[in-house]
């Protein structure tokens, strides 16, 4: 029993006549006989009863064409999920990302890439880089985008990003004229710092004490989204990435930092198999995305595919 004699019985049960399943076949009527007729001897019961020129399903013919239907039913099913799976509308992808690219940069990819596959599900997450870091080790995750110096073996570099950290306040604050605001400036200031754990206090740390420079520090706080928020009520000056302030429009003044303090983030995905389709496609749009917007990140990473 093969596929070639099944078809050709179930085509005939479908169009009532040998003849017709010789036509939707492309075959010489013979043909679909012998098919027949082999399928019989394999099966070893009779499925048509010919007589006067014409061929009668016989009762078996009727209970087996049951089954084949069921049998074809599947087989199409799966033609469907193929097709589903290849133009992705059958996939899920599960991502995690710091705070300060789920305001502008996420959601604008999410929205490409969702209005080109519409049957994606898609988690998005926010949580700092060490619990990112975390779900991508344990393959909790498909993409991650988060804050590393360090190598990890259970982590793949896709892209990274550098921006370049502003000091953000009020905008009736008395520095928030000036073109860039260096340490002296803050000497003595109020100030909101990130927390002391977070990579870009450290870089804050080093050049402010390499400048003897103390301001007061009135709070600690973390992420950049809290730090802003701080700074925007006039709590104090904080130095942040340059993405977030962006949330807060004419609440906040951003100006450049000198020297410049690196806010680096990186594309990282778990070591091993390739990216799903799904992540593949998210990943070109987020490529693309911030080569779109200059000022939300510089590549410094060599792409790979």
């Amino acid at each position: 029993m093969n596929q070639r004699q099944i078809n050709a019985f179930r085509l005939v049960m479908r169009h009532g006549s040998i003849t017709a399943a010789a036509r939707a076949l492309n075959v010489s009527q013979p043909a679909v006989s012998r098919l027949i007729a082999d399928l019989e001897y394999a099966i070893g019961f009779p499925l048509l009863r010919r007589q006067g020129g014409r061929a009668e399903p016989t009762a078996e013919a009727f209970e087996f064409i049951t089954e084949v239907e069921r049998m074809f039913y599947g087989l199409e099913r799966l033609e469907v999920v193929a097709h589903e799976i290849r133009d992705l509308r059958r996939a899920t992808l599960h991502i995690a990302t710091l705070p300060m690219v789920g305001f502008e940069i996420v959601p604008a990819t999410l929205m490409r890439f969702v209005d080109a596959h519409a049957g994606v599900k898609v988690t998005h997450d926010i949580f700092e880089s060490a619990r990112i870091l975390d779900l991508l080790a344990s393959r909790q995750i498909d993409l991650g985008i988060a804050q590393t110096e360090a190598d990890h073996p259970d982590l793949e570099l896709l892209s990274a990003y550098r921006t370049d950290c502003v000091c953000v306040m009020r905008p009736d604050h008395p520095l928030a004229d000036q073109a860039c605001i260096v340490p002296r400036d803050l000497h003595d200031q109020p100030f909101v710092a990130l927390a002391s754990h977070t990579v870009v206090a450290g870089y804050v740390r080093q050049c402010l004490a390499e400048a003897r420079v103390a301001p007061r520090i009135f709070a600690e706080t973390q992420p950049s989204y809290s730090a802003c928020s701080l700074a925007a009520l006039g709590v104090g000056i904080a130095i942040v990435d340059p993405i977030t302030p962006h949330v807060f429009g004419d609440r906040l003044r951003a100006i450049p930092f000198r020297p410049l303090l690196p806010f680096c983030f990186q594309v990282l995905k778990p070591a091993g198999p390739p990216l799903s389709r799904a992540a593949a496609q998210f990943l070109a749009h987020l490529r693309t995305i911030i080569a779109e917007l200059p000022d939300f990140g510089r590549s410094v990473h060599k792409i790979s595919e």
